[in-house]
């Protein structure tokens, strides 16, 4: 008995080990494919879309969002996963030349969360003005995960991408470059996370996987309109009054 099984134990380790390394291989390989796919220089002349989403995140994303508004490449915008204490003054002031469109042809979402409440919130407001398709803002190294989530949320819509290159990120010394390693096979593993789950779950908004996967719900469980700082002044205003 001990004579023939231990052949079979010996057979089992050697098919455990030989599967690990074909598993790293594996995703060694997707990580190679993953980071010389990135968009390395900033793209030319945007097409006309529908409407146009930035996800937050970095210092330049609003920035080239806003003025893909101002050339007219959509007719409203969309800055998804705004801080709750940020208001358009603020978003002013860092951005003079968003001032008019801010008053005018943008709207925030301050209740998403992750990448997947950026989709969900996208989807609310893309139905909400009936658009058909988006010009995606968003960092290069984000883009994959970016459109990865806004197709698995709507199937029907077109997304260009317009991916933001910034020179903090070396994505053409990827395999070189440790801040630049640190960012994308973090970013990488969440890509393979989110391609998995959207093969397992239909629907982003009622994703179980989101919840266990990120620790909390992808958005705010706030209404739209009881959260950011003009929620808060009218909330002050209404004190005051009844104080008064």
């Amino acid at each position: 008995m001990t004579t023939l099984a231990s052949p079979r134990r010996r057979w089992f380790r050697r098919f455990l080990v030989w599967s690990c390394l074909c598993g790293c291989f594996v995703v060694a390989a997707g990580y190679v494919w993953f980071a010389t796919g990135l968009s390395r220089t900033e793209a030319g002349a945007a097409p006309r879309t529908d409407a146009i989403v930035v996800v937050t995140g970095g210092a330049q994303r609003i920035g080239d969002a806003v003025s893909l508004l101002n050339a007219e490449r959509g007719r409203r915008l969309l800055i998804s996963g705004v801080n709750e204490k940020t208001g358009r003054e603020e978003l002013a002031k860092l951005n003079p030349t968003a001032r008019e469109a801010l008053a005018c042809c943008v709207d925030l979402d301050y209740r998403a969360r992750n990448t997947i409440g950026n989709a969900i919130e996208t989807r609310r407001w893309v139905r909400r003005h009936d658009f058909r398709s988006l010009l995606v803002v968003t960092s290069n190294y984000h883009m994959p995960r970016t459109l990865l989530e806004l197709r698995h949320a709507m199937p029907e819509v077109r997304f260009v991408p317009h991916p933001v290159v910034t020179d903090q990120v070396d994505v053409a010394g990827w395999w070189r470059d440790w801040h630049t390693l640190r960012l994308l096979v973090p970013e990488y593993l969440k890509y393979l996370v989110a391609a998995a789950r959207s093969k397992l779950e239909t629907d982003p908004e009622t994703s179980r996987l989101s919840v266990i996967i990120g620790g909390r719900k992808p958005i705010s469980p706030k209404p739209s309109d009881q959260i950011g700082p003009e929620h808060e002044k009218r909330s002050r205003a209404a004190t005051q009054a009844r104080g008064a």
